[in-house]
């Protein structure tokens, strides 16, 4: 029995000393659970604020600023969306970008005429492309739905899409937070997602260099680097409520709150300068945008300025997926936007 108890505490204390699945449960119980449970609760804002504004008892700019703070919370979960956000098409039905084809207006607008009195149920069976965040930008800041003088034909929709997005999030929440979720499966090894430490610590670097190559696409795209050159204002993420910018900024948050805490695990101090300067240099120069992003692509003075900001994530994704996977001795490989 002694020589038991022996074992066990020996391999308990391995377990904590083991410095990768420190900074894994570090990761999970820091940075991924309250990302996860801060998105919740800007949607249960979201869902009060709705409601408010649709009772008339508060004004346009607080829902605004509640839409504000709901996409801010999403935008810096996006790297950072290891297991049940990224499975089962959840993520599409949060946001629904690139939309080249201006198919949020066209659907929101087709839904709304097929339903009068549009209901939950309606809403749920219908598209991704009508359920999220970027359907309900449409309808609060686009020009041509009057939303003021049309009430009684949006706030149904409004508070549909609120109310699914909590009820989206209570369910990822769940998943992490219950017994064998994504919380044990990133803090205690083997379990049935990963056999070691070194696999999820793998799977968060995976996810998080995907978010940063998602910040380049959100800055390439209407800058029109995938369209020989020709800028795409209306491709821009947010461009409605004229928040790129600061959606970026968020995600890059996001990115780097993961490496704050990967960085301890780093022998080389040359390559952390590196990254750290990176992540620097992106923030700074994201800050010093002049104006939206959907305005500054359209003016050829701008070029220069947005080039090398699109220079710096492509340099700061280099040294991660590379140089970082290289150091840990991690296989990052391909990310998930590989192929778009």
């Amino acid at each position: 029995m002694q020589r038991l108890i022996v074992l066990i505490t020996s391999l308990t204390l391995a377990a904590c000393s083991n410095p990768r699945q420190e900074v894994t449960t570090q990761l999970a119980d820091q940075v991924l659970l309250p990302a996860h449970q801060q998105w919740q609760s800007r949607n249960a804002a979201l869902l009060d604020s709705t409601r408010a504004w649709c009772s008339g008892e508060q004004p346009l700019a607080s829902l605004e600023q509640a839409f504000h703070q709901t996409q801010s919370a999403w935008s810096r979960l996006q790297p950072l969306m290891v297991g049940p956000l990224s499975e089962g098409n959840r993520s599409w039905q949060v946001q629904f970008w690139p939309d080249k084809r201006n198919m949020v207006a066209r659907q929101t607008e087709d839904l709304l005429n097929e339903f009068a009195d549009l209901n939950q149920q309606q809403l749920d069976g219908a598209s991704v492309v009508v359920q999220g965040l970027t359907a309900f930008e449409y309808v609060v800041f686009d020009g041509q739905t009057a939303i003021a003088d049309n009430r009684e034909r949006y706030c149904p929709l409004l508070t549909g899409i609120a109310r699914h997005q909590l009820t989206l999030s209570d369910q990822v929440l769940g998943l992490w937070q219950q017994p064998g979720g994504m919380l044990d499966q990133l803090t205690s090894f083997p379990n049935e997602r990963y056999a070691t430490a070194d696999e999820a610590l793998g799977g968060i670097l995976r996810v998080q260099v995907t978010g940063v190559d998602t910040l380049k696409k959100k800055l390439g795209t209407p800058m029109g680097r995938l369209n020989s050159g020709v800028p795409q204002p209306y491709q821009a993420e947010a461009w409605r409520s004229r928040h790129s910018t600061e959606n970026l900024l968020a995600s890059l948050a996001g990115a780097q709150a993961v490496w704050e805490r990967v960085r301890s695990l780093v022998g080389d101090a040359r390559l952390v300068g590196n990254i750290d300067q990176a992540y620097k240099a992106v923030r700074d120069q994201l800050t010093a945008l002049p104006a939206p992003l959907m305005e500054l692509v359209q003016d050829p003075v701008n070029q220069t300025q947005l080039q090398a900001l699109y220079q710096d994530l492509d340099t700061l994704e280099t040294l991660q997926q590379n140089d970082l996977a290289r150091h840990l001795g991690i296989q990052i490989g391909f990310n998930a936007n590989d192929g778009d």
